[in-house]
C-alpha cells in the first residue's frame, strides 16, 4: 500500500471493507470524524470527506473489529475509553508508540500499559487484571489491509451449488 497525503471515502472504503454509507454514518455519529469534512460546493453538489493515513489505519482495524462482530456502541466505548482513560488515541494503541498496546481475544479488548497492567478496556477499564499463568490467548490488534475480493474475468458469479446469479 501506497502512503497518501489524504484518501477519499472511496479509497478508505476499498481498503478496510467499510462502506461508503458506514463511513459517512459514522461521521455524522462522530463515531470517527475524519480530517477533512465534506461541505457543500457553490454548484451544489458536496466534496468528498479526506482522512489521513493514521486514520486510515485507525479505521483498519475498526473494520477488522466490525468484522469480528463487535457493535458500533462497543467500539464508541473503546475509543471514548482509550481517550479518557488512557489520554491515547487508537493509532498508538495499535503501532506500539503510545502507553498502551490493544489486544484481543475474540470478545473482548484488552489494553496493557508500559507497567505491563492489563486492562479489559470494554467492561472495566479502571480495573487491572490479575493474569494468572501463561494460558492467556491475546492476538495485538494491528492495521491490515482488507485483501481485495477477486473474481474470475469473463465468468458469471456462481452459487455454492454452481447455478448463475447474474
Amino acid at each position: 500500500m501506497r502512503l497518501k497525503t489524504l484518501y477519499s471515502s472511496r479509497e478508505v472504503a476499498a481498503l478496510t471493507g467499510l462502506t461508503a454509507r458506514q463511513l459517512q454514518w459514522w461521521a455524522q455519529q462522530r463515531l470517527f470524524v475524519p480530517s477533512v469534512a465534506s461541505h457543500k460546493t457553490d454548484a451544489g453538489g458536496f466534496t468528498e470527506r479526506r482522512y489521513t493515513p493514521i486514520e486510515l489505519l485507525e479505521l483498519m482495524v475498526l473494520a477488522d473489529l466490525r468484522r469480528r462482530g463487535f457493535t458500533v456502541a462497543r467500539i464508541r466505548r473503546l475509543l471514548d475509553v482509550l481517550r479518557t482513560r488512557f489520554k491515547t488515541r487508537l493509532y498508538d494503541a495499535i503501532e506500539g508508540g503510545g502507553a498502551v498496546r490493544l489486544f484481543v481475544d475474540g470478545d473482548s479488548i484488552y489494553a496493557r500499559n508500559d507497567k505491563g497492567d492489563l486492562f479489559n478496556v470494554l467492561d472495566n477499564p479502571s480495573q487491572p487484571l490479575l493474569v494468572v499463568g501463561d494460558d492467556v490467548r491475546l492476538r495485538q490488534l494491528i492495521a491490515r489491509e482488507r485483501p481485495a475480493r477477486r473474481r474470475a474475468k469473463g465468468t458469471a458469479a456462481t452459487d455454492k451449488r454452481g447455478a448463475s446469479r447474474t
